[in-house]
């Protein structure tokens, strides 16, 4: 039968906590193999630090060192109290007292809190270098030198470029480059958008050669449809005027030249002027016109070079986008300009195509077409002048500044 014993609590101020230690790789079978020391903070008015101890244990092999603060301290003693009983055997009585547990570390000779630190610091590719290159095969070290050896060539390459751009700035300043940047970008988006054009051309009829818009096998094609529309009486042009026939088609076809010949080649422009429009109102591509067939180069060219398929309801169609709206004012001005003598209306055309008409003026821009104006009759009101705005291709070719404030205005919004 077990002796009764008594416990008693020891409250006695200023009296040191016990100190409980666990190991974190292993177990002590013998702990009089060990020097155990206690240290504790100089600064005891601090009501924070005062309570600050660090625990070393040194032994013939390692020391190890454990505390209760910083990241590597036990939190349970901030959330538990701990108590640790001492039994005299003599009295049979045990005294109670207020115990902390710290967990002890090795402590690699040469590795300092600094070092530690430093090491938190790493990124992880860092951390893996490290290891390569302590435990790393040959073939990994040669990999890891190689990566190093490229990270110092663009390094280097890097502050080549830097210097190279910090004096071209210098030179030219940031304003002027800004605008060449904004100027080039302007000639990328347009160039998409715009017939093929030889801006070194000798003769204006050269820069946006026919051939780019319609070629000779496509352009004898509409021979057939171009003698109709060669043979159209007045009364066929009050016809298809009272039907809302686009006005830059009808004002072409009052003003056929008297020759056979070039009567019929500028017939043929004007019915695939036509086609063109018909495309912009109605947002797809149609194989007729009226009761005319279009020749299969032509409808393929067309559908190539001014749609897009589309995946509606089942089935596969070719419609005309938005953005193809541009490239096709493109291409019927460039036409426009081969039938009146390098000189078109925007205003007719802008009207005809359904778009705006600041639009209309940036593709005559982006062409280098010159702008002007001039009084036109108004078909709606006759006698009634109104201002129209035309453009003319003249060599050499306008080159307008694209203003960036106004770039940049666009982007905000």
């Amino acid at each position: 039968m077990a002796a009764p014993c008594a416990w008693t609590a020891c409250n006695t101020s200023g009296q040191e906590d016990a100190v409980i230690v666990k190991f974190s790789n292993g177990e002590v079978k013998n702990s009089e193999q060990l020097d155990f020391r206690l240290f504790k903070h100089v600064d005891e008015s601090n009501p924070r630090k005062k309570r600050r101890r660090i625990i070393a244990a040194e032994s013939d092999r390692l020391a190890y060192v454990g505390n209760n603060f910083g990241p590597g301290s036990l939190q349970c003693n901030n959330l538990c109290r701990y108590f640790v009983g001492v039994l005299d055997k003599r009295t049979m009585e045990m005294k109670v007292h207020n115990a902390q547990l710290f967990n002890l570390l090795p402590s690699i000779p040469g590795e300092t809190a600094a070092d530690a630190d430093k090491n938190e610091t790493k990124t992880y590719r860092d951390k893996v270098d490290a290891l390569i290159e302590a435990f790393g095969t040959t073939k990994q070290k040669r990999a890891l030198s190689l990566r190093r050896l490229n990270e110092v060539g663009n390094e280097t390459l890097q502050k080549a470029v830097d210097r190279a751009a910090g004096s071209v700035i210098n030179q030219k300043g940031l304003e002027v480059l800004q605008q060449e940047v904004a100027n080039s970008e302007a000639q990328t988006e347009v160039a998409l958008f715009l017939p093929p054009c030889n801006r070194d051309a000798d003769k204006p009829e050269d820069v946006y050669p026919f051939d780019g818009i319609l070629s000779s096998v496509q352009f004898e094609s509409l021979r057939q449809v171009g003698e109709k529309m060669a043979a159209l009486t007045q009364e066929d042009l009050a016809k298809m005027r009272s039907e809302n026939c686009p006005e830059t088609v009808m004002r072409h076809l009052e003003c056929l030249p008297r020759d056979a010949e070039a009567r019929l080649d500028q017939a043929r422009c004007v019915w695939y002027l036509l086609f063109l429009i018909r495309m912009a109102q109605n947002k797809k591509i149609h194989p007729k016109l009226n009761e005319d067939e279009c020749p299969r180069s032509v409808y393929t060219k067309a559908l190539k070079t001014f749609t897009v398929e589309s995946y509606a309801n089942g089935r596969v169609r070719s419609t005309v986008p938005a953005s193809m709206m541009v490239k096709l004012a493109s291409y019927c001005l460039a036409l426009l300009l081969h039938m009146g003598d390098q000189t078109a209306n925007l205003t007719l055309l802008h009207r005809d195509l359904s778009i705006s008409e600041n639009k209309m003026l940036e593709v005559a821009k982006a062409m280098g077409l010159t702008l002007s104006r001039q009084a036109s009759l108004s078909a709606e009101q006759s006698g009634v002048q109104e201002e129209h705005k035309t453009a003319s291709l003249q060599l050499p070719l306008v080159r307008y500044e694209r203003r960036l404030e106004a770039r940049k205005r666009k982007r905000m919004k």
